[in-house]
């Protein structure tokens, strides 16, 4: 990907937007972050030889200018009445709602997630990976300084639960599935939000090292469809087994890693008397499930057909090896973690 100075620039350009949103003290500040982040993102979005990035970075661009228009009419708005400050801004229920909408937008939270998976389809797999977890972070940072619980975070959480799990279910291409799958998992995000910092800070890094794991290695083997997973013949039977027991970390089946944050995240829901929410989350991610093992059916049948005369192209070292640990640490991760615990 950083095959030019250009590009080497925009990246560090993008990584200080993000920094400058986090560590500013107005909105104002915050403003400027996200613009610096959008206007770096999107020339490592384009590319020539593949013109569908065209249209994704069009979309990326008019969805996020929307959001940032909305973010600073807000901040300009509650200046003028309230002098900017801070905390009468976050008390005035409209402006609230006004602020948490246009970071929902940024980020493609349900019910304004129209544009995330055409953007994700347009995209390679290195910019969708940091589409789906580097440009989250400034936007989620800046959410949880204003989010409480109401009707309105409780309806988001719930309809980005449900419509990224429903969303996924007829989809043939992996980008779009792994996108509705970032919707659903900012449901538990901003559920996580309610709760605490160290809890959406811990959830977001299971969910960012599974979700890395999952494009590495889809990036390595050039897969995009459903079809091409049906038929690996390239992939050593190891590999295949490995990239789909991380599709089921990622959807939170309970041996792995993907596990501990929805198991937290359940828990403290539970403790808050929102059983109501967590019924629903918990059943709609069960669909999610359906659908990655839909992904991964012909790796788990133990007497899949294969052609007797395809020959397994020899893969590096580096990427056999490195899909290898990474699938040891999704696997038992979760082990790792009680161990740890109790030794302590």
């Amino acid at each position: 990907m950083i095959n030019n100075p250009t590009k080497l620039l925009f990246i560090l350009t993008l990584i200080s937007g993000t920094i400058i949103s986090i560590s500013a003290n107005s909105w104002f500040g915050a403003w400027i972050g996200l613009e610096i982040n959008l206007l770096s993102f999107i020339p490592l979005m384009t590319n020539t030889s593949n013109l569908m990035t065209t249209e994704a970075s069009l979309k990326y661009f008019l969805t996020q200018a929307l959001a940032s228009a909305t973010l600073l009419f807000t901040v300009i708005f509650s200046a003028l009445i309230f002098s900017a400050s801070m905390t009468l801004i976050t008390s005035n229920i409209f402006l609230n709602t006004l602020i948490s909408s246009s970071l929902l937008l940024k980020m493609g939270a349900a019910p304004l997630h129209f544009w995330f998976p055409g953007v994700m389809e347009g995209l390679n797999w290195m910019n969708g990976l940091m589409l789906m977890t580097w440009q989250k972070i400034a936007p989620l940072m800046l959410l949880s300084y204003n989010f409480s619980l109401n009707i309105f975070t409780s309806f988001v959480i719930v309809s980005s639960v449900m419509i990224g799990s429903l969303g996924g279910l007829n989809q043939t291409s992996l980008r779009k599935i792994l996108a509705y799958s970032s919707i659903n998992h900012l449901g538990w995000l901003t559920a996580a939000l309610m709760i605490g910092e160290n809890l959406w800070n811990l959830y977001f890094l299971v969910y960012s090292f599974l979700t890395a794991t999952i494009i590495f290695m889809l990036h390595s083997f050039s897969l995009s469809h459903l079809n091409q997973s049906f038929s690996l013949t390239h992939v050593p039977p190891v590999i295949k087994f490995s990239l789909f027991m991380t599709f089921l970390s990622l959807g939170g089946l309970p041996p792995f890693i993907g596990f501990l944050p929805k198991w937290i995240v359940i828990q403290s829901l539970t403790n808050s008397d929102l059983k109501m929410i967590v019924f629903l989350m918990v059943v709609m991610t069960l669909i999610t499930l359906f659908y990655y093992l839909r992904v991964g059916f012909s790796a788990f049948m133990l007497t899949y057909s294969e052609n007797s005369w395809n020959i397994i192209t020899n893969q590096s070292n580096l990427v056999f090896n490195s899909c290898l640990v990474l699938t040891m640490f999704s696997t038992l991760g979760l082990t790792f973690c009680s161990l740890i615990y109790h030794i302590l």
